[in-house]
């Protein structure tokens, strides 16, 4: 039978994490509606590859409580327009306008989160109450509203980066990334959840470029204004192909917490330089169990260029970041294949795996 889904996406990570979902629903005979924020690339994304969206909110707000409402408000209006026209079945995102939007509607709405509740106490306050269903890996901690949470043993970000479904090509590149090179990502880190949280400062760029430029390129990716001095460095390259980048990297190191996931889900050696270093669940199982990334406080930054220069002469250390990688892949289900089981049989879906929290292990 013929289903409706709405999907609504607010961030170029969520372009990432939704495509192939929404790309395995169609072809199955599905119907599906595509909602975007102008945020960063996203449109970008969607645009170069051909994607279908409709625009919600083009203008871009501030960074404050008055324009954050004004933005709900905007978006409450535009979105139950399109709600009332296309009459989907379930809403899902991992943005809290379409659990309000749910509860007003009578629609159940699903919303995607790798983060703890701690980490997130504001989105959690004015989301988790509202939604259905709360879809995270296990490592996750949802809180008091755990029984809302419908676990599964692997990683949001494996619904684009498991084997099933992206292959690195190197042909893809250009000649620049023929020859060993590594990867700076500076975030923006200006969200309400990263306030009093610092990464990597103009200094420390500068020391680790010294460091690395004599092992190979640096390329830097930034989601903040880049200072005039490392403008030679920025990675231009067509956006779809950044995990192709990611993947054959010597070496990546960021303060972002999405690209740390990416880089260690790849296998690519990497460090996570920020004031969140230690915390968040699915990191932590990334360092602490599979030895795939390490964290470092920007308290320590000799420790980061120590950690850097032990890792850039170890000739060893990408064939070993391989075999974690490989076990890692095998530990952890088909994040892809499980993902389109729940949705495309929701709601007798969730009624599964809620009454077998083990279920989702099928799809190893």
């Amino acid at each position: 039978m013929t289903k409706r889904y709405l999907f609504y996406l607010s961030h170029p990570a969520h372009y990432h994490l939704f495509k192939n979902i929404i790309t395995g629903l169609k072809s199955r005979g599905h119907k599906t509606i595509v909602l975007i924020n102008t945020k960063d690339i996203l449109e970008t994304l969607c645009a170069a590859d051909s994607f279908p969206y409709v625009k919600i909110l083009s203008e871009r707000r501030k960074n404050n409580y008055l324009s954050i409402i004004i933005s709900f408000l905007l978006k409450y209006i535009r979105i139950s327009k399109i709600i009332k026209r296309f009459n989907p079945e379930l809403l899902i995102g991992s943005e809290p306008t379409i659990t309000h939007i749910g509860v007003i509607t009578g629609i159940p709405s699903i919303i995607f989160s790798e983060d703890d509740v701690d980490i997130i106490p504001q989105f959690a306050k004015i989301t988790y109450p509202f939604v259905n269903h709360i879809l995270s890996p296990l490592t996750c901690n949802a809180g008091k509203w755990e029984y809302k949470k419908i676990g599964y043993d692997g990683f949001h970000k494996f619904a684009y980066l498991h084997p099933s479904v992206f292959t690195p090509n190197r042909s893809l590149l250009n000649n620049a990334f023929k020859e060993d090179y590594f990867i700076l990502r500076l975030a923006e880190l200006s969200a309400y959840h990263d306030k009093d949280r610092s990464g990597l400062d103009r200094a420390i760029v500068r020391k680790l470029i010294t460091l690395l430029q004599s092992h190979g390129k640096v390329f830097i990716t930034s989601e903040r204004e880049l200072e005039p001095e490392f403008e030679k460095y920025r990675l231009n390259i067509n956006p779809l192909l950044i995990h192709h980048v990611l993947y054959y990297a010597k070496l990546y190191i960021g303060d972002s917490q999405s690209m740390a996931v990416e880089a260690a889900l790849l296998g690519t050696v990497g460090i996570r330089f920020n004031d969140f270093a230690g915390e968040i669940g699915v990191l932590k199982e990334l360092e602490n169990v599979y030895k795939l990334t390490t964290s470092i406080r920007t308290n320590e930054p000799e420790k980061l260029l120590n950690v850097v220069e032990e890792l850039i002469s170890n000739n060893n250390i990408q064939a070993l970041y391989d075999e974690r990688r490989a076990k890692l892949i095998h530990d952890k289900i088909n994040v892809p294949s499980f993902f389109i089981w729940l949705l495309e049989n929701y709601p007798e879906s969730t009624k599964i795996v809620g009454e077998n929290a083990n279920y989702p292990n099928i799809f190893r």
